[in-house]
């Protein structure tokens, strides 16, 4: 089974691909490829508003902010599966109606239904991820290992 399933236009927009780009560097495990996908001053919101991934639902903003996402919350992840149910790219945006499947390292899961909003600057950076899931919807899911 492939780590992601990609049933959603395939038109090219900038971020579109660096939406791609940055599933495939979360599903490879390249924390240096993904934070690189990231302009300066980007910000993400995952999800949006406050969780217990963000009290404060600030969001976690440049270098140091996303570098520590990635390891507080992306690498405490086993394994994750990305499907792609719709995209829809304008602007300088793509959202991307999306379910994710996360394995932890005991073998449990939890399923995320969530729209995924990329925003790029001109050279094709992210400059704003924003995960639009409901925490208690997710861990509703929640199978033990």
């Amino acid at each position: 089974m492939d780590a992601i399933t990609w049933n959603a236009s395939e038109a090219d927009h900038p971020a579109r691909r660096a939406a791609r780009a940055s599933m495939a560097a979360v599903v490879e495990g390249r924390k240096d490829d993904w934070l690189g996908l990231f302009a300066e001053d980007a910000l993400i919101e995952d999800p949006v508003g406050p969780s217990f991934l963000d009290p404060t639902g600030n969001g976690h903003r440049g270098p140091e902010g996303i570098r520590a996402f990635w390891e507080n919350f992306v690498s405490t992840i086993a394994g994750f599966r990305f499907t792609v149910a719709d995209s829809f790219a304008n602007g300088p945006c793509c959202a991307n109606v999306a379910t994710i499947t996360t394995t932890t390292p005991d073998g449990s899961t939890m399923t995320i239904d969530c729209v995924l909003i990329y925003t790029v600057d001109g050279d094709g950076r992210i400059t704003s991820l924003r995960a639009h899931w409901e925490p208690d919807r997710a861990m509703a899911t929640l199978t033990k290992g």
